[in-house]
């Protein structure tokens, strides 16, 4: 019988499957005692995490005897990745079980700004009447969606944007106008540039590496469509925030919708104050009830074959 460590939330059922077959310690406050999470490591023959434990340093150093680390989410730049697999242990993320989630939340939210509407309530609450100055929002169907990375995250936001209407296009460093996923010709491959320049919205769908950090800087920011829309459910560091904010509040952004941040929590940030159409979550576009039972499902299937 293996030991098994979650160290944040998981769904209830997923946490009894690997009960039933293993020694499980499953404490959704263990990645914030430090102490306590690195004595609890050596003993664990798997590491269950969701994105605030930080597989790498002393703690990597504590998995003495583990074998698999489940991730329950997708993005990885929490988990030395090459440190584990130096030292025998499989990294598994749960690609694809939240990409629904998080394709609903770009749409919803391109929606939402384009429309320009959804600040509307405490003045027509007040008795106040904006009719004319909110008449002029936008419709998405006819509009391009382009989107910065094409995996499985951002192939199911395509598929949702085109039955609005939308036109779609797409950048991956790591695909050609020849891949798989551009076979059918329902999405253009593009360059970043292009993607950019002439995109109604552009979402970030790529993963935080030292080619990604500051990926939209001022000058890209600045190449952007007049009235454009940028929604980030990434990674922070991706996105210069400040620049980001100078940019709405200039007017050359039409809107923002930012569930990722360079801090998380994201500290009082006053370059965010007075910022006109902008939204900001906290760190939730992968997560809803469906997403949270799809990925913990997946995560514990996959850490009992790790350990069979």
């Amino acid at each position: 019988m293996a030991r098994i460590v979650i160290t944040e939330f998981m769904d209830g059922p997923a946490v009894a499957q690997l009960q039933a077959r293993h020694d499980v310690l499953y404490d959704p406050a263990l990645v914030d005692d430090a102490p306590r999470l690195l004595a609890e490591a050596a003993r664990a023959d798997a590491i269950v995490v969701r994105n605030r434990t930080q597989v790498r340093g002393e703690l990597l150093a504590a998995l003495a005897r583990c074998k698999v680390v489940g991730r329950l989410g997708v993005g990885l730049d929490n988990i030395d990745v090459p440190g584990c697999e130096a030292r025998g242990m499989r990294v598994i993320p749960a690609t694809g079980a939240n990409a629904l989630s998080v394709a609903e939340y770009v749409v919803t939210s391109a929606l939402v700004l384009l429309r320009g509407t959804f600040a509307a309530t405490a003045e027509v609450a007040a008795g106040r009447w904006p009719r004319v100055p909110l008449s002029n929002g936008r419709e998405a169907g006819g509009r391009t969606l382009g989107l910065v990375g094409f995996g499985s995250i951002g192939q199911t936001t395509a598929r949702l944007a085109r039955g609005l209407g939308m036109r779609v296009i797409a950048f991956d460093a790591m695909m050609d106008a020849d891949h798989p996923a551009f076979a059918d010709g329902a999405v253009a491959c593009a360059g970043l540039d292009e993607v950019l320049q002439t995109a109604d919205v552009v979402s970030l769908h790529v993963p935080l590496l030292d080619s990604t950090r500051g990926l939209l800087d001022a000058d890209r920011l600045a190449s952007m469509k007049q009235g454009a829309v940028l929604i980030n459910t990434a990674r922070g560091g991706i996105v210069d925030e400040v620049a980001l904010a100078a940019s709405l509040k200039s007017g050359h952004l039409g809107g923002a919708a930012i569930d990722v941040f360079g801090t998380e929590p994201l500290p009082a940030s006053p370059h965010f104050e007075n910022c006109p159409n902008l939204i900001l979550t906290p760190h939730i576009a992968g997560l809803t009830s469906e997403a949270n039972t799809r990925v913990s499902s997946l995560i514990a299937e996959r850490v009992l074959e790790a350990l069979a």
